[in-house]
């Protein structure tokens, strides 16, 4: 087992987006956060070593790079914004992880192909409503297991299992964690503002 501490260490030092946008919701994951996500599939569930992995709005790829180092057979990082992607460039040569990751520009609704799981954190649709709701559909049509970052409330839940269940798929387990969001928009005020959120993790069909 790849130690979740080292993990945590390791995407620490990833770079961050020089320039996110509010309307994209460009929040840098935290590496603990990011950690603790990818320990629950990988050991928890089974999910990463050895599976082909696709990361749906990876951002500067924390994910992605993420389920490389613990083992998957193949990562796929896919992005709208290519500032973000050149810095995911990057950041798999500091974490010595390029010949298993590959990056896409993309809008996700473009995306085609398929992958066993699918590890993910949308908008969450703050700044546009609905706005996670292309990556669950999408996620459901290339990925057989789904692990799907969003905030955590019971408007969200119903809409989620519905939307899950609609597009046969299957809500099989619910994680609640804290994201801690650092300061990074003019309209920020806190110096840490902590968001409640669920970690989903959906299976298609039976499985």
């Amino acid at each position: 087992m790849f130690p979740r501490k080292k993990l945590e260490m390791l995407l620490e030092e990833l770079r961050e987006h020089p320039d996110p946008h509010a309307l994209l919701e460009q929040y840098t994951i935290p590496a603990r956060v990011a950690a603790n996500i990818l320990f629950i599939a990988c050991y928890v569930y089974g999910d990463i070593e050895g599976k082909i992995v696709y990361d749906l709005g990876c951002g500067t790829g924390r994910l992605a790079i993420g389920a490389a180092i613990l083992g998957a057979r193949r990562v796929v990082g896919v992005d709208i914004d290519p500032k973000a992607l050149r810095v995911a460039r990057i950041n798999s040569v500091i974490a010595n992880v390029v010949s298993r990751v590959e990056w896409i520009l993309s809008d996700v609704e473009y995306l085609s192909g398929k992958c066993d799981v699918v590890v993910q954190n949308p908008p969450f649709g703050v700044q546009k409503r609905g706005a996670d709701r292309k990556f669950l559909i999408k996620a459901l049509e290339i990925g057989s297991t789904i692990y799907s970052l969003h905030k955590s409330n019971e408007e969200s839940r119903r809409f989620i299992r519905r939307l899950v269940n609609e597009h046969g798929g299957r809500v099989d387990a619910i994680i609640c964690m804290d994201l801690p969001l650092r300061p990074i928009f003019p309209f920020h005020r806190k110096r840490v503002h902590v968001v409640r959120v669920d970690l989903y993790r959906i299976v298609k069909g039976g499985m």
